[in-house]
């Protein structure tokens, strides 16, 4: 009896989680099927998943259409954010978290404090004043002013100090006695050991800017700097009727976004279990 009840418990749960699982994953693919349909077929009611006539049309359309930016212009301008803010959050974190976590300073635990609590900060509420500060520096409508804010990342430089102050001292005492520096250290023994939590962090920033709208917004005015993003509100103002060119763009903006996941996938456990385990 108590195994029946065990079995039916483990059925259930398996069976909540699909259905969990296929109501998340049916948009996704009503967006395949849509971008598969020619314009006639996608407004025919019932709803047809598997199109009569597959055609490939609207992703030839949203690389040759003429709007305010052109969609290949925009993509590059993204990935080249994108990988520009990973490289600066990461470069940035690694260093400040190692230095709270192995450096011996002056209130050094007080700055940490610090830091930790502009996390409480709403990052709405620092647009304005980023936004200031990049004009002041005449930063507007540049690459440089859109990236210059990913130098800070408080949640970030938490999860690096955790995974750092986790490395045993004795590395650090054999580099010292060596005659090693600090950057010596940082260089040859923190950057090795902490590669699942680097690559985790640097898959979630690129994703985080890749996907990012309000900002970019903010700061560019250029059409030729213009991010995907950017572009695929344009797209949505221009040929709103169009759904399969609007679910075509989409599927195409998630395809780096795949990769970059599949590609640091193995580190995402280790990096998070490890990073926030230990003190």
């Amino acid at each position: 009896m108590r195994r029946a009840i065990v079995a039916l418990r483990t059925v259930s749960f398996y069976l909540v989680i699909s259905a969990v699982a296929f109501g998340m994953i049916l948009p996704f693919l009503w967006m395949i099927s849509t971008s598969l349909k020619e314009h006639e077929a996608v407004m025919i009611l019932p709803i047809r998943w598997i199109p009569e006539r597959v055609s490939f049309q609207s992703y030839r359309d949203i690389f040759s259409i003429s709007t305010m930016v052109p969609f290949h212009r925009a993509a590059l301008n993204s990935l080249l954010v994108s990988i520009m803010a990973t490289f600066v959050t990461l470069a940035s974190t690694s260093m400040a978290a190692f230095a709270f976590a192995k450096l011996d300073f002056r209130n050094r635990d007080r700055l940490f404090l610090v830091f930790l609590a502009t996390m409480m900060v709403p990052g709405a509420v620092t647009m304005i004043p980023n936004y200031l500060v990049l004009r002041s520096l005449r930063l507007l409508n540049t690459f440089t002013g859109l990236v210059l804010p990913s130098i800070y990342n408080a949640w970030a430089l938490f999860l690096l100090r955790q995974n750092i102050k986790a490395i045993p001292e004795a590395y650090f005492e054999a580099v010292l006695v060596d005659g090693g520096t600090a950057f010596t250290m940082y260089r040859h023994i923190v950057l090795p050991l902490a590669k699942p939590i680097l690559a985790t962090l640097g898959v979630l920033t690129f994703m985080g800017t890749w996907n990012d709208y309000l900002w970019p917004l903010i700061v560019l005015s250029d059409p030729s700097k213009m991010t995907l993003t950017l572009a695929l509100n344009n797209l949505n103002a221009r040929w709103g009727e169009h759904w399969e060119m609007l679910m075509a763009g989409n599927l195409v903006s998630m395809v780096p976004i795949i990769i970059v996941y599949l590609a640091a996938q193995k580190y995402f456990e280790t990096g998070i279990t490890v990073g926030g385990l230990k003190a």
